[in-house]
């Protein structure tokens, strides 16, 4: 008999020494590091992140400043007319030669009431436009609001319709001896102070700049063409912004920046992310540095960042993996071996509660008593469950699993139920002897049955080549009726194509006959307690059944009749273009069982008009 060893006295013994070992040494490394720890390395990582917007952001406005005084100096000494638009624009493409791309340069005037535009195409051209007060009602505010002031300044932040993108505009009075001539304004789009924040972004540090504290001016993942900007809402509110921590600021929790030797930070908060973890929002207030523009420099950043100044530890972490390897290479192929066919089980339980099972390979046996166990009955339990689950519904399984439960008791839905049938059955399959028999109903079921499956139905049960399916149970739909439609038509289309293929091979193509209808069902476990199906019953399945004979007395050659009730169509009567099937009433219809003649109607592939 082969030697083995027992999994607990091994790992206890191997483990416990090699524990102790590394834990004692890494506990003295980490104690004499943790003296010289200081936030100075994340701190200044931050600032110089922020101060580098900044910058970038100041040279942006001090642009603007430039251009829009040089050219309000200009006329205002009279070098240029104010009132030829000839010498404006001049002067004003001047004035765009030096300026950043997407500027645009607005010289309104006082006597004739209006202003000329003059901006920076893509690709590198230059548009002029003359803008009459007509044409922009808010242009007289602004000359009345120019006016009245003594010195230049800024105008909040404005939605440009037309462009699609918001501005932020510096504003510059012109007066010649003391005559109030207009105004020339300065502009920029938002969305190039964004594309600057992407720039100096990284997965450590992210940048964007607030307007007020309630408004995003620029962001690295703001969408210049965002849907919820308008001339009622120039900029995207806080609450909106894409960044998922940035959205809930108001709701972080607050830190002191003084904590990490953040002096210039007025605030600071800590959120958490169930995807990447701790992170922290630093905002720098910088109205006094841009002219009383209300603008917060912040940023965003791992809490790594500033809590684990990675220059301090690299010596200490270098050490302490030395020592952490040296403690493990003695147990490194014991412990590989150990956990390898604890892994390949672990796996492989996975596996099995998704019922995915057809891919498992057998546990190999193991010197160690436990895992040669664990082989052994692992092994048995996936050839019982391979035999298992060839007879159970599996996509119906692992649906009542996903909902917490392996039962279901009955209940009343609002349940759409479709009927297949293969028209001529016997005819088709004469001549083939039991295997080819089987081979083509297979193929058959695995058509409609895939399809079924991926539009969210569950298949009930294969009756011969007929197929019964529903939607809206186990899991609830708002319109059951339309997946179920989708699915029928997505059948057609797999017919056709497969028939295509049989033509090719010279053999007759399928035809199929469905019915469809929609209405509230008893669904649940249903039977014995020793047998039980998960099923629908009531008159529903009746009426959907009896709408699938129904087709098969219509258009004897064609290759898919879909029937269905009214009650699909109105479902259907919301559904807008190409997803919308076409619906051919056919009046009332009796049908067998029923008393009451059925309003029928035709479901076709688009462009296929009965």
């Amino acid at each position: 008999m082969p030697f083995t060893l027992r999994l607990t006295p091994t790992l206890a013994t191997v483990i416990g020494i090699f524990v102790f070992l590394t834990t004692a040494s890494v506990l003295y490394v980490e104690s004499t590091a943790s003296r010289r720890i200081v936030a100075g390395l994340g701190s200044r990582l931050v600032d110089l992140g922020m101060d580098a917007y900044e910058q970038k952001f100041e040279s942006k406005i001090n642009v603007l400043r430039n251009q829009a005084g040089f050219i309000a100096a200009a006329f205002a000494r009279g070098a240029s007319p104010i009132a030829l638009d000839e010498d404006v624009a001049r002067l004003a493409f001047g004035g765009l030669a030096a300026a950043p791309e997407g500027t645009r340069i607005t010289v309104a005037r006082a006597a004739q009431g209006d202003a000329l535009e003059v901006g920076q195409m893509p690709g590198g051209g230059m548009m002029l436009r003359r803008i009459p007060h007509t044409e922009d009602a808010a242009l007289t505010a602004r000359l009345t609001e120019a006016e009245a002031a003594d010195v230049p300044f800024w105008l909040p932040p404005d939605y440009d319709a037309q462009r699609r993108e918001t501005l932020l505009s510096y504003v510059v009075p012109v007066r010649r001896e003391g005559a109030y001539l207009g105004y020339t304004a300065v502009s920029i789009p938002s969305s190039g102070l964004s594309r600057i924040a992407q720039t100096l972004s990284d997965e450590t540090l992210k940048v964007f700049l607030l307007y007020g504290e309630a408004d995003i001016l620029a962001h690295p993942d703001l969408d210049p063409l965002d849907a919820t900007l308008s001339e009622e809402n120039d900029l995207v509110d806080i609450e909106d912004a894409p960044d998922p921590l940035l959205a809930r600021l108001a709701s972080l929790k607050p830190v002191d920046p003084l904590r990490f030797d953040l002096n210039e930070a007025h605030a600071m908060f800590e959120g958490e992310t169930e995807e990447h973890g701790r992170y922290y929002v630093v905002l720098e207030r910088t109205a006094t540095k841009f002219g009383e523009l209300p603008v917060i420099t912040g940023a965003i950043m791992p809490a790594s960042v500033l809590e684990q100044p990675l220059e301090e530890l690299y010596v200490s972490i270098l050490i302490a993996l030395a020592i952490l390897a040296a403690a493990l290479a003695g147990s490194a192929v014991m412990a590989y071996r150990i956990a390898q066919p604890i892994r390949r089980a672990a796996a492989g339980a996975r596996a099995i509660a998704r019922l995915d099972i057809a891919g498992l390979k057998p546990l190999p046996s193991s010197r160690i008593e436990e895992l040669k166990d664990l082989a052994s009955g692992f092994n048995a339990m996936t050839t019982a469950l391979t035999a298992f689950v060839r007879y159970v519904p599996r996509s119906l399984v692992l649906k009542l699993l996903r909902e917490g439960s392996g039962s279901a008791a009955p209940q009343e839905r609002q349940v759409a139920v479709l009927f297949t049938d293969v028209v001529g059955f016997t005819s088709i399959c004469e001549g083939m002897d039991a295997r080819e028999t089987a081979d083509f109903v297979n193929h058959h079921l695995t058509l409609i049955g895939s399809v079924v499956e991926r539009h969210g139905g569950t298949i009930d049960k294969y009756i011969g080549d007929s197929v019964m399916a529903f939607w809206g149970a186990p899991d609830h739909m708002d319109n059951p009726a339309a997946a179920a439609a989708a699915a029928a038509l997505n059948i057609e289309r797999a017919l056709k194509a497969d028939n295509a293929v049989r033509r090719e091979q010279g053999l007759a193509p399928v035809r199929i006959r469905a019915g469809l209808h929609v209405g509230p069902l008893i669904v649940g476990d249903i039977g014995a307690p020793g047998r039980v199906n998960y099923t629908v019953i009531g008159d529903t399945v009746n009426i959907a059944a009896r709408l699938e004979r129904l087709g098969h007395t219509a258009e004897p050659g064609a290759e898919a009749i879909i029937l269905a009730s009214a009650e699909v169509a109105g479902a259907l009567a919301a559904q807008q273009g190409s997803a919308r099937p076409v619906v051919t009433p056919l009046g009332e219809q009796t049908v067998k069982g029923k008393t009451q003649p059925v309003t029928v109607v035709r479901l076709s592939l688009p462009g296929e008009e009965t």
